[in-house]
């Protein structure tokens, strides 16, 4: 709106647009930085499994009720 101050610092100099192969690289940083945020986030949903089997059942039973009662 041109009513409200951008949030931009107009000293600060503008970035220059990012070559193709800077920004494959960042997508394949990216990538990687998310696979291995799944991985552990995988790996801490199976410990508290192991650590709290009553919760995880009760999970498990409400996740299969869901499932039962969504229809297509």
């Amino acid at each position: 709106m041109p009513d409200r101050e951008s949030h931009e610092d107009p000293s600060q100099p503008q970035e220059p647009a990012r070559s193709r192969d800077t920004s494959r690289e960042s997508d394949a940083e990216r990538r990687r930085r998310r696979a291995r945020f799944l991985r552990e986030l995988t790996e801490a949903r199976e410990l508290r499994d192991r650590v709290q089997p009553r919760r995880a059942k009760t999970a498990r039973l409400r996740h299969a009720m869901r499932m039962r009662t969504f229809r297509w």
